[in-house]
């Protein structure tokens, strides 16, 4: 029949004959082979070891007849135990499978040695059967699956054994979004020996594992030291959310230790749901850490964005940790595998957050202290050295991209310790917080030297503001006390003899503390002492202090009570806005005003009281009405009036108010009437303004 077609459909037919005989070839060549079951020679042992690579007989599926010395495993496959079965044509397997190896033991002496058997790493958990005896166990198989996320290599101690067979039993969990498709079963040589020498291959591998490890484990450390010390200056100024970001990222890198790097018998599903909230919780730290290293916290936008995804993502986050918890349950093996990848598409976009964020303060031009770029950067490769391969190792047994292998492989090594990617950013990391730090504490201790001179110098100014002493006021006793809440306050007060036997006696309070205060009070007081010659009455010179503060406090005011004692024995008082001072028992009544500085066309009156002798006057600032105890209760105005119902001197009220708990500047002013031929004193109680 192909005769009679023409030549070129013949050459066609014959093409395709051919592929398809080569592409079944290749198809058997490729598939796991059945082949009968070698037995394994070893003489000779000892006290030695040999490992037990070559092939093994390889069945999917589970029963426990498979144990048993006797059963015929000769069409079972043959795969080696040197990596998973997922790479030796059975990929993405999950479930029972069974390893079985034949072993001829020929020991040096007439007598057997003890044996054991060394187990570096079995996906996920396994029985070990000699002669169809069970003589240990890792993990459990389901319905109450468990295996252990980290582990060193496990022993079993085998006892007098001849020859014999050699059954594995194992049995691998689901495959979650970011498992390989060639994992599952045996991934190292196992190893058979005297108990001996089986103890000290163990060591020496627990020792090669310890002495790779420890540059993780010292970074780990530093980076925990960071966290602490982050946190304790945080919990000092907790306004310093800077701080509080970076405890939280640095501190993960040791809880990842704890659960992953210390090789701990946690659970792998408890393990990695306690994880997962850990790795999210730092991501999430290192968004908000970038907002602030950037200068980026007052882009109110770029926030509300970042908060906004940083609750879907611990959300998530959270959930898929949640399902990874309940991985062993085989009955919810297909929902949970489902949950995952669902989970794993929705918080897997959000993961290039630190890359809007850096992006935004270079489109801004963000002009920064070359230490805040640096540790900015440094933690964005850190952050994409494991955001990386997690993102492009998503679905990789579909995909097939080994883009994350590449970035995990190690670069070099230093005595034994494997340095790749993430340990190169890592460490850069930490070396850039380190220097940030210390640039911080030079820029810091400027930056206090600079405020304390200011302060220091308000000190002074504030000294000759509030002089030691007093002059005396003919006819009464005077008393003071002024206890700033800071280092420097806003009361003043001043006591200005007149011609003529008059004196004026001013107290006052501006709004604020601190050095503003201050600044503002060195204002009123000049410009009141060049204005009290020229204006002597209460209520002129208050209103000619106004006009002249008026749009000179920066958005502030200042409360002010001035008192004109006459050589009569009279008195004049006028307030702007500053609470009445007290007569004896009771409170003068005075007509009300607004303070100085908020209106330039504010006028202010003033009122005459009569003096007798004995009577006490009491004038103060609102630091000791408003006098707060730890309940948050108020000195108040019932306290206030039995204070000054006993004539307490200046001195007594105002401990008493620092007593009850001091919230703010306290200025306390008595002047108690002497009667005719006794002498005037004035005590003056300030406390100490120096450094």
């Amino acid at each position: 029949m192909l005769s009679r077609l023409p030549v070129f459909l013949r050459l066609f037919s014959f093409a395709c004959l051919a592929f398809a005989s080569v592409t079944l070839l290749a198809a058997e060549t490729l598939k796991p082979t059945a082949q009968s079951a070698p037995k394994l020679v070893l003489t000779g042992i000892g006290q030695g070891l040999a490992d037990l690579g070559g092939p093994w007989q390889f069945h999917l599926g589970d029963d426990q007849g498979w144990a048993a010395p006797g059963f015929d495993d000769s069409t079972w496959t043959q795969i080696t135990a040197d990596k998973p079965w997922g790479a030796q044509g059975f990929g993405s397997t999950v479930g029972y499978g069974w390893y079985r190896r034949h072993i001829t033991l020929d020991p040096a002496s007439d007598r057997s040695p003890e044996l054991a058997l060394l187990i570096p790493l079995i996906d996920d958990a396994y029985e070990i059967y000699w002669n169809g005896m069970l003589v240990g166990r890792n993990g459990t198989f389901p319905p109450n699956a468990f295996w252990y996320l980290s582990q060193p290599p496990q022993t079993f101690g085998l006892g007098r054994v001849g020859s014999g067979v050699l059954a594995v039993r194992v049995w691998k969990s689901a495959l979650a979004s970011s498992d390989a498709a060639e994992i599952g079963g045996f991934e190292a040589v196992p190893e058979l020996g005297s108990s001996r020498a089986i103890a000290a291959r163990k060591a020496a591998m627990d020792f090669q594992w310890l002495r790779s490890s420890q540059f993780e484990f010292g970074l780990d450390s530093l980076y925990m030291l960071v966290a602490v010390l982050s946190l304790l200056a945080w919990l000092r100024d907790r306004k310093q959310w800077l701080l509080f970001w970076m405890a939280g990222y640095t501190i993960i890198p040791l809880v990842r230790l704890i659960l992953v790097g210390l090789r701990l018998p946690w659970s792998s599903a408890l393990g990695q749901g306690l994880l997962q909230p850990a790795i999210m919780f730092q991501d999430i730290s290192l968004w908000f850490l970038l907002l602030w290293l950037l200068k980026l916290e007052d882009n109110q936008r770029l926030v509300r964005f970042t908060r906004n995804a940083a609750i879907i993502f611990g959300a998530v986050f959270t959930l898929d940790g949640i399902v990874v918890v309940y991985w062993g349950s085989v009955q919810w093996s297909g929902f949970l595998q489902v949950a995952d990848a669902v989970l794993t598409l929705i918080f897997t976009p959000l993961e290039v957050i630190p890359l809007i964020i850096v992006g935004v303060a270079v489109w801004r031009g963000s002009r920064l202290e070359p230490s805040r770029w640096i540790v900015a950067t440094c933690a964005f490769l850190a952050e994409m050295t494991y955001v990386l391969p997690n993102l492009t190792g998503q679905f990789k047994r579909f995909t097939h991209w080994t883009f994350d292998d590449k970035i995990r492989a190690s670069l070099f090594s230093v005595n034994g310790n494997h340095i790749n990617a993430r340990t190169l950013a890592t460490t850069l990391l930490l070396i850039s917080i380190i220097y940030a730090v210390i640039r911080y504490s030079i820029d810091e201790r400027r930056r206090q030297a600079a405020i304390e001179q200011e302060f220091q110098n308000a000190r002074e100014l504030q000294q000759v503001l509030v002089p030691d002493t007093l002059p005396s006021v003919p006819g009464f006793t005077v008393t003071s006390a002024y206890r700033p809440a800071q280092q420097v306050g806003g009361d003043f007060f001043q006591i200005i003899p007149l011609e003529g036997g008059s004196t004026l006696v001013i107290l006052g309070d501006v709004s604020g503390k601190g050095l503003k205060a201050a600044m503002a009070v060195s204002l009123i007081v000049g410009a009141m002492r060049a204005l009290a010659d020229d204006y002597p009455d209460p209520a002129q010179l208050l209103t000619q202090l106004n006009r002249r503060l008026y749009g000179r406090l920066q958005g502030g005011f200042a409360t002010c009570l001035i008192m004109l004692l006459r050589a009569d024995s009279t008195c004049v008082v006028a307030s702007a806005g500053h609470p009445a001072p007290f007569l004896n028992r009771d409170e003068i009544d005075l007509p009300g005003a607004l303070p100085l500085g908020i209106s330039a066309s504010t006028t202010y009156t003033q009122s005459e009281v009569s003096v007798r002798a004995g009577d006490h006057f009491a004038l103060y600032t609102d630091g000791l009405l408003e006098a707060r105890s730890t309940t948050g209760e108020l000195y108040g105005f019932a306290r206030l009036e039995n204070l000054f119902a006993s004539n307490t001197n200046a001195a007594e009220a105002t401990e008493a108010a620092v007593n009850f708990g001091q919230d703010d500047d306290i200025t306390v002013l008595t002047l108690t009437r002497l009667a005719s031929g006794e002498e005037s004193v004035a005590r003056h109680l300030v406390p100490s303004l120096q450094t």
